[in-house]
């Protein structure tokens, strides 16, 4: 070894020991210690701590929601269950010094920090930002085959990229879990408001609130600044959340994680799409509308929507028309923010009574979908002679192309006490006689309007349908983690 390659080797293992404080102190800092738990801890973890099942785990998700903390967390609970702290090892892939190393070599080094070069068995070894190592899913897959009583666990922010990669390279040896932005669900928890929900199994929804205006207020604060861990907890980044989110977030993700990913040159045309649709989150748009306002080529706008996915920033949902049928040819779509508070940082945070609070409410109850992994959904838009309508979000099931469930979504009381006045839905509904569930949120009624042929509306606030919403698919996540298929 000559003494460049010395000195670099020296300086990794160092590195390793200042990136791994608990192979001497035997715990974590203090500073991850004091950070709130993620709910999905809960399911993370088994995953994680089971040596038995020889498969690597892929912690997926957007920037700065807690994947980096909740691995933390998970390190501190492996100690906890008896598990040497000298076995846990935390590699950041993004650290300059590891340039050009290979994950088996990163995993050599770590041993040599803890003079083990020769132990190969009992490590949960922990690679952070693994997106920045080419081929990542080969190496991974070598050590996962190769290293038979070792756990590794690997996370990565271009979710939609790192997914593609689990699993075309991964069959059988990647377990991927998505650590989504805070839903409405837990931002309730982590802000300790459970108090202001019930549970009302009987009724219209199976939850209630004591007072659904100070409800609707933190649901306007959630949909402000509540998709990110820090900015909840932090009043000093709340007070600026577009320092923080604009700059550590969207600029990270548009300036440096997609170019390096994906070899985009013009950065400053990425970033004005971006912010063009996030102005516009919930709209419907066409390539050749977004592309004469934008400036960008059609060819170009799709790989940027593309890559706008892959990263979780935004959510494409198709269209259907009046008979939930699927459009021959793609023309127009919406576009929905994977998380709503993403625009306040780039604009205003919104109120109460903003233009835009429509808008982002219904962005907020479509990201309580997409962070719960459901996107199965459409929207339904058509013209027809004199009829024109949309419905919000409608389920279709794919084997007989009929839609079985569907939810407007308003932020008014104006139709819970005039229901006929939803024109939509009922032009809708006598072209699908299949739909089941039929649901229309409100600013601040309950309400059960039936109709004469299929079933009745019913009218839950906006505020309770986000948090039954995220709740419930976290609970669905649960069971899928206890009970998954195939193993």
């Amino acid at each position: 070894m000559n003494r460049l390659a010395k000195q670099l080797k020296e300086q990794m293992i160092k590195r390793m020991a200042i990136d791994n404080p608990w192979w001497i102190t035997g715990t974590i800092a203090d500073d991850f210690k004091d950070m709130p738990e993620r709910v999905y801890l809960e399911e993370f973890y088994p995953l994680v701590s089971d040596l038995s099942v020889r498969r690597a785990v892929i912690l997926m998700g957007p920037r700065r929601v807690g994947k980096t903390v909740m691995l933390y967390h998970t390190i501190e609970r492996l100690i906890s269950d008896g598990v040497s702290p000298q076995k846990i090892i935390y590699v950041s892939i993004d650290t300059p010094v590891y340039n050009n190393s290979s994950l088996e070599e990163l995993f050599f080094y770590s041993r040599q920090a803890l003079r083990n070069d020769n132990d190969f068995d009992g490590y949960y070894v922990f690679f952070d930002e693994i997106q920045y190592l080419k081929n990542w899913e080969v190496h991974l897959k070598s050590l996962v085959d190769t290293y038979r009583n070792v756990k590794f666990v690997a996370s990565g922010s271009a979710a939609a990229a790192l997914k593609m990669k689990s699993n075309e390279s991964g069959a059988g040896r990647f377990t991927d879990f998505m650590l989504p932005p805070l839903t409405f669900y837990e931002y309730i928890n982590l802000q300790k408001l459970n108090s202001i929900i019930v549970n009302k199994p009987d009724g219209i929804a199976p939850y209630d609130t004591i007072n659904i205006n100070e409800l609707n207020n933190h649901f306007i604060d959630y949909i402000n600044y509540g998709g990110y861990p820090e900015v909840v907890f932090s009043e000093k980044i709340r007070s600026n959340p577009g320092l923080y989110i604009k700059n550590d977030i969207i600029d990270k993700v548009l300036l440096r994680d997609l170019p390096s990913l994906y070899g985009i040159t013009d950065i400053q045309e990425l970033n004005k799409l971006f912010v063009h649709i996030a102005f516009r989150s919930g709209n419907e748009f066409s390539y050749e509308k977004l592309a004469t306002e934008s400036g960008i080529k059609k060819d170009v706008l799709k790989k940027y929507l593309e890559y706008l996915e892959a990263a979780f920033l935004i959510k494409v949902v198709n269209r259907i028309d009046q008979n939930a049928k699927h459009m021959q040819r793609v023309t127009s779509f919406k576009i929905y923010l994977t998380n709503p508070s993403l625009r306040c940082a780039l604009f205003s945070p919104i109120d109460n009574d903003d233009d835009f609070i429509g808008s982002l409410v219904e962005t907020a109850i479509f990201a309580q979908w997409i962070q719960g992994g459901k996107s199965d959904f459409y929207y339904a838009n058509w013209t027809k002679g004199r009829d024109k309508g949309e419905v919000d979000i409608v389920w279709v099931e794919e084997a007989t192309q009929k839609a079985f469930s569907m939810v407007e979504i308003k932020w008014t009381d104006r139709f819970v006490d005039n229901p006929t006045e939803l024109k939509s839905i009922y032009y809708f509904l006598q072209n699908n006689s299949d739909i089941r569930k039929i649901i229309v949120t409100s600013k601040t009624k309950f309400s059960q309007y039936q109709l004469s042929k299929c079933g009745s509306i019913l009218f839950v606030p906006s505020a309770i349908y986000a948090y039954w919403v995220s709740d419930f698919l976290f609970r669905n996540k649960k069971r899928e983690m206890l009970y998954p298929k195939g193993m």
